[in-house]
């Protein structure tokens, strides 16, 4: 059988083959734990080994994958020191821009927010409304105008992909973020940069509850 390789300079093939592995570890397809064995990977991607490695090599950069002696590569996993890390982390980059943004934003940006919030319905499912949230917080980030915060936001952002299922599906947690979105976007059309950094710490530390709350319902 054709592989992709024939199909496709070999830097595009890496690419997509990132982004399908990526992809995966996001969809939780490839939960935590999982062995990532290349022969495996390329069978299963129709490619030959060596973009897979390459794309293997990327997501250990990102913190996505992780070496284990034994093991070898495998998905990496966060414990619940750790999860409270990344959220504190990302608390203080998301605060942050959300506090720049106030500061930058022109009508346009204002009005996508706007248009996004609207689309968080009652009746969405959870990941639906994971992939609205993507897109508002990934605006954030561009609107900004700070191009190394931006870097750092998506790289640790990606480590979220780790946890699995997103808290937006829990019980109660839409109507809770919703609020806090309408607010955020409230503050940063009003040009208040402090009120949105604010805002978006405060909105962080709620999804850091719920998935502490999951982490626990799991575990017990």
């Amino acid at each position: 059988m054709m592989t992709r390789d024939a199909a496709a300079p070999k830097v595009a093939l890496g690419e997509v083959v990132y982004g399908r592995l990526k992809g995966l570890i996001e969809s939780g397809e490839l939960p935590p734990g999982t062995s990532l064995r290349e022969v495996q990977l390329a069978e299963r991607l129709e490619v030959s080994r060596t973009p897979v490695r390459e794309a293997l090599r990327r997501l250990e950069a990102d913190g996505l994958v992780t070496f284990e002696p034994r093991a070898g590569m495998i998905v990496a996993s966060l414990d619940p020191q750790r999860v409270v890390e990344l959220y504190t982390f990302l608390e203080a980059l998301e605060g942050m821009a959300a506090g720049l943004m106030a500061k930058h934003a022109g009508l346009h940006d204002v009005e996508t927010l706007q248009a996004l919030v609207a689309q968080e319905r009652p009746g969405s499912t959870g990941q639906e409304l994971s992939a609205i949230n993507k897109r508002l917080h990934g605006l954030i980030y561009s609107g900004a105008r700070n191009r190394y915060l931006e870097t750092a936001l998506h790289s640790t952002r990606n480590r979220i992909f780790l946890l699995g299922k997103t808290t937006l599906g829990n019980p109660g947690r839409y109507e809770a973020a919703h609020q806090e979105h309408l607010q955020l976007v409230e503050a940063i059309a009003s040009g208040d940069g402090k009120a949105a950094e604010e805002v978006m710490r405060a909105h962080i530390r709620a999804a850091l509850r719920e998935r502490l709350k999951m982490i626990t319902d799991a575990s017990g």
